[in-house]
C-alpha cells in the first residue's frame, strides 16, 4: 500500500473543501500579482527549504512550463553562490528563506530592506503573501502525505 493510501491518512483537501478553496483563492490572487517566473522560483525555493517533495515536483514543472531554464532551476538550492539570478530575484529569494525559517530569528531588517528596494509596495506584499501561502501548502502536502512525481504542469501563457 502506498503512503498516500495508508488508512490513517486523511485527504485533508477533500475532508475540508472550504479550506482548500480559500487557499486556492489566495494562491490565484498571488499569481495574478507577480511575475510568473519569480512566483514559481519563490514557491520552489520555499519547498526546497521545507523538504516538500510534492511541491518541489509541482513547482519545478510549473517553472519549466513558465519558461524557466534548467540551469536556473538546478542552481536554486545554492542561489546565493549562483550568478544566474537578477538582483530582484536574489532579494526575493533571501526574503523567501528568512520568512520560511522565521522561527530562527525573524526577518532581518536588511533582508526586508533589500526586497523593498527592488519591489514596490504591491509587489512586496504579493511576494510576502506568496511566501506565506507556499509555506502553508508545504505543510498541508507534507502532513497529508501527498505523493510526489505524478504532477503534470498547468498551462502557462506562451513566454518569449
Amino acid at each position: 500500500m502506498a503512503a498516500s493510501e495508508h488508512p490513517a491518512h486523511v485527504n485533508i483537501h477533500k475532508a475540508f473543501p472550504a479550506g482548500y478553496e480559500a487557499m486556492a483563492a489566495l494562491e490565484r490572487a498571488c499569481a495574478e500579482a507577480m511575475d510568473p517566473v519569480l512566483f514559481e522560483l519563490v514557491k520552489l525555493r520555499a519547498s526546497q527549504v521545507n523538504g516538500c517533495a510534492f511541491c518541489i515536483d509541482m513547482h519545478w514543472k510549473d517553472a519549466r512550463a513558465a519558461g524557466e531554464t534548467e540551469e536556473r532551476l538546478y542552481m536554486l538550492d545554492a542561489w546565493r553562490e549562483a550568478s544566474v539570478y537578477t538582483a530582484t530575484e536574489r532579494a526575493a529569494l533571501a526574503l523567501t528563506d528568512e520568512v520560511t525559517l522565521i522561527a530562527d530569528g525573524h526577518v532581518p531588517p536588511d533582508v526586508e530592506a533589500a526586497a523593498r528596494e527592488h519591489l514596490d509596495a504591491t509587489s512586496y506584499a504579493a511576494l510576502v503573501f506568496t511566501i506565506a501561502t507556499i509555506n502553508a501548502w508545504n505543510r498541508l502536502a507534507i502532513t497529508s502525505h501527498s505523493p510526489a512525481g505524478k504532477y503534470r504542469p498547468k498551462a502557462h501563457a506562451a513566454t518569449g
